[in-house]
């Protein structure tokens, strides 16, 4: 069975840092894409950052490029988050999609909150 499973939200004030980590099982996602997306209330899930399989290329939002950055590690088979300078606009829930590409969207996890304090 195929799982994306994330960790590392919680409670931090404006200006703070969080790392998310997503981690899958079942199946190897080293040859694809991986992407991060966030869902705040009352909003669509919008697109946060993506990585190619390799780790080369980097995709980010408007509205998280400078103070997000993605990054990945094959062996672990495990997708990272680094949240700096975060705003109360970046509190959501923050889920893990793979495999991801442009247009395409794979398994989701079930999300970890990530709430900013002003």
């Amino acid at each position: 069975q195929v799982q994306v499973v994330e960790s590392g939200g919680g409670l931090v004030e404006a200006g703070g840092s969080l790392t998310l980590s997503c981690a899958a099982s079942g199946r190897s996602f080293s040859t694809s894409g991986m992407g991060w997306f966030r869902q705040a209330p009352g909003k669509d899930r919008e697109f946060v950052a993506g990585i190619s399989w390799s780790g080369d290329s980097t995709y980010y939002a408007d509205s998280v490029e400078g103070r997000f950055t993605i990054s990945r590690d094959n062996a672990k088979n495990t997708m990272y988050l680094q949240m700096n300078s975060l705003e109360p606009e970046d509190t959501a829930v923050y889920y893990c999609n793979a495999p991801w590409t442009t247009g395409q969207l794979g398994y989701w996890g079930q999300g970890t909150q990530v709430t900013v304090s002003s």
